[in-house]
């Protein structure tokens, strides 16, 4: 068995998409392993699972919640029991915005599962669910990087931003963290010390008014 088990699923509904992988382990006497004789799965196999996501799964949840546009993947834990039953459902990340809550709520809907086996007998399974939501701006706000959603530390970062029917000279932004400056013709240059996630809006000057944000992952320069 696979560690990593994918099982990628997109939906593409106002503006938000997602795609989703599994993975497990199993606990015999006390102890997690990753290789089992037959593994824990939905009724249905992967096949199921899809469709049970495709069937259940709101991936409009950050877009509802005024979420900036971004890459969010959500990481929920759960065990499987001998009997199929669901327990230990807990979330392994804190984006807010209902994101962890909706996943949660799916795989508690789910139902049953059929336990893993070991050496003929139904033993308890550990499962992760990672499910990715990639927001993107509508109304013809668009903010570009050169990794959709990245940013690097110790460069200098170049930002386009292009809003509809919004002069490039009216457009301000705004960081969480770090330091940006214009350069001119709606692109502004942004530089961070430390990886994390920050968030990068953008404002009209004239009326100070919100046109969009965005989350954007830092990472180390290579």
């Amino acid at each position: 068995m696979k560690l990593f088990k994918l099982l990628p699923v997109y939906f593409l509904l106002k503006s938000a998409t997602l795609c989703a992988q599994l993975s497990d382990s199993v606990v015999i006497d006390g102890k997690v392993f990753t290789k089992v004789e037959v593994e824990a799965g939905f009724p249905g196999g992967e096949a199921g699972w899809i469709s049970f996501l495709k069937k259940n799964l709101n991936a409009n949840v950050p877009v509802d919640n005024d979420s900036p546009s971004g890459k969010y993947t959500v990481v929920i834990k759960f065990a499987i029991s001998p009997d199929g039953s669901l327990s230990d459902i807990a979330a392994e990340t804190d984006f807010g915005y209902g994101l962890e809550k909706e996943v949660i709520r799916l795989i508690q809907k789910s139902g049953k599962w059929n336990p893993a086996i070991q050496d003929g007998k139904p033993i308890k399974a550990y499962r992760k669910q990672p499910v990715t939501f990639v927001v993107e701006q509508e109304y013809g706000c668009e903010i570009n990087t050169r990794d959709p959603f990245s940013l690097f530390t110790g460069i200098d970062n170049e930002i386009t931003v292009k809003i509809k029917k919004v002069s490039s000279s009216n457009l301000a932004l705004s960081v969480s963290r770090g330091n940006i400056i214009p350069s001119g013709d709606g692109k502004f240059n942004l530089k961070i010390d430390e990886p994390g996630r920050v968030i990068i809006t953008v404002y009209d000057k004239k009326t100070n008014r919100k046109l969009c944000a965005a989350l954007y992952e830092v990472k180390a320069k290579n």
